[in-house]
C-alpha cells in the first residue's frame, strides 16, 4: 500500500499485522477529516494482501476524546457526513484490534467500539459522556455499545455519562485485555498477530457472518442520531453542558 492518510501513521509489517496510529496528539479529538481518512486507510487494507489483522492506537495521552466541543464547531460540507465515514468503518471487512489508553469518551467511544477487540490499561478511562453535555449519543453506540456490555448497563452508562476504568471495563465486556501501559501496543500486536496467523479468506469469512448486517443497524442509527443531535444542540442544557465542561463543573440543568 503506497497511499499515505492525513493524521494517521501507517506501518505495515512483515507478520500481516498492520498498525494503524492516529496522530493528533495529545487528546486525537476527531473530526470529519480524521474519520474519512480512518475510512479511506481500512478500506485500502482491505485490498492489501499484506495486512490479515490491525492495530488501531493512538499517540498521545488519549486514545480519542471524542468531538473537541470546546473548540471551533467544524463547518461540514453536508449534514452527517462524519457519520457516513463511520459507516464505511463499520462496513470493512477485515479485524481490528484497538490499543487503549487514557480516554475514549463521546464519539471517542464509538471509535474504541469499531474494532473487533479492546486491549486497554487500568488507567484508561470510557464514557458515554453526552447526557452529561445535554446531547444525545453518536457514532452508532445505540448499536454498538449494548451489543459490547448488555442492555441495561448501556442504560446505565449512557444515563449518568460516569467514566468506567479499564477494570471496570473488562469486567463488563468493554475491553477484551486488560494490560500494563507499556505493555499496551506489544500485547495487542501479539492479539492481532494470532487472529493473522489464521487462514485469511476463512477469517474474513466468518467475521462478515458474525457482524451481519452491523454496518446497517450503524447506518440506520446514525440517522436517528444526527436528528436528536441537531434537536438538542439547540437547547440551554446543551450550552450549558458544554460550558461546564470547559469550566470543569457540574451542570446546572433546567430542562430546557
Amino acid at each position: 500500500m503506497d497511499a499515505t492518510f492525513p493524521d494517521l501513521n501507517v506501518t505495515i509489517g512483515d507478520d500481516y499485522v498492520v498498525t494503524v496510529e492516529i496522530d493528533r496528539p495529545p487528546h486525537n479529538y476527531f473530526d470529519h477529516q480524521l474519520i474519512a481518512s480512518l475510512a479511506d486507510c481500512f478500506d485500502a487494507l482491505d485490498e492489501d494482501d499484506a495486512c490479515r489483522a490491525s492495530v488501531l492506537c493512538s499517540n498521545g495521552k488519549s486514545f480519542c476524546a471524542g468531538a473537541n466541543f470546546t473548540g471551533p464547531r467544524e463547518t461540514e460540507t453536508k449534514p452527517g457526513a462524519l457519520y457516513r465515514e463511520a459507516v464505511r468503518l463499520f462496513s470493512t471487512r477485515k479485524p481490528v484490534v484497538a490499543a487503549v489508553q487514557g480516554a475514549a469518551i463521546g464519539g471517542g467511544l464509538g471509535v474504541a467500539c469499531f474494532p473487533d477487540f479492546r486491549v486497554a490499561t487500568p488507567e484508561a478511562r470510557f464514557a458515554a459522556n453526552f447526557a452529561r453535555l445535554g446531547f444525545h449519543q453518536g457514532f452508532g453506540l445505540s448499536v454498538t455499545l449494548p451489543g459490547l456490555v448488555g442492555q441495561q448497563k448501556a442504560l446505565d452508562l449512557f444515563y449518568t455519562g460516569r467514566r468506567v476504568n479499564g477494570e471496570e471495563a473488562l469486567a463488563i465486556g468493554l475491553c477484551d485485555k486488560l494490560v500494563p501501559a507499556a505493555d499496551l501496543r506489544a500485547e495487542a500486536h501479539a492479539f492481532a498477530l494470532e487472529i493473522a496467523r489464521s487462514a485469511p479468506l476463512a477469517i474474513v469469512s466468518i467475521r462478515a457472518t458474525m457482524r451481519g448486517d452491523l454496518a446497517d443497524r450503524v447506518r440506520a442509527a446514525t440517522d436517528h442520531e444526527l436528528e436528536e443531535q441537531d434537536r438538542l444542540r439547540g437547547t440551554a442544557d446543551f450550552k450549558e453542558g458544554v460550558r461546564a465542561t470547559a469550566e470543569r463543573r457540574l451542570p446546572d440543568f433546567q430542562g430546557r
